[in-house]
Order: structure tokens, then C-alpha cells, then sequence
């Protein structure tokens, strides 16, 4: 069915109010809150135990096993048996490919 957009429009008996009453309702709906920076009041917060300027973070890393291997999608180390594609030297994990 076409909709002709130009047609003057059917006026419903209920959208008859007037514009101060139109006014009125808005103003009542509209909140008195301002609003604040997002990053002006997450700076105000602070978190328990968040402080870690002075700590040191000791990592032991270890090089790529030999039943492991690095996917070419995601760069996880993974465990061989993860392995669903490979592509030369390329190997792609079961989770990448699924």
C-alpha cells in the first residue's frame, strides 16, 4: 500500500493539547542532575590496594615448549593437540578456526 507523505494529515482527537501544557509536561519529565566529566569523576575515585607505584613485577618467562605452539590468529601459546589448521609454518588453534 503507497503512503502519500504530502497528504494533509488526520488530526487525532486526543493530540489536541495545547503547547503550554505540551511545555509543562516537558519540564516536569526533564531531570535537575548535571552531568559530569566521565574522567573528571572516575580521577575522584580510588580503589583499595589500587596503589602500585612502588612495586616491582617479577616474571619468570619461559620459551615455547616443544608440544606447544604459537597460533597466527589470536598469538596464544597453546598446547599441540589445540591445533585444527596449518599452513606451512603458520598454525591456526581450534578456537580461531571454529
Amino acid at each position: 500500500m503507497a503512503t502519500d507523505y504530502d497528504a494533509p494529515r488526520k488530526q487525532d482527537e486526543n493530540s489536541e493539547e495545547s503547547i503550554e501544557e505540551l511545555n509543562a509536561h516537558r519540564s516536569e519529565m526533564q531531570s535537575g542532575a548535571v552531568d559530569e566529566d566521565e574522567n573528571a569523576a572516575a580521577e575522584s575515585f580510588e580503589l583499595p590496594g589500587a596503589d602500585l607505584s612502588n612495586e616491582e613485577l617479577n616474571v619468570v618467562v619461559l620459551p615455547a615448549q616443544e608440544d606447544e605452539f604459537t597460533c597466527a590468529s589470536c598469538f596464544l601459546v597453546r598446547h599441540r593437540s589445540q591445533i585444527a589448521r596449518e599452513e606451512g609454518a603458520l598454525k591456526y588453534c581450534v578456537e580461531c578456526e571454529g
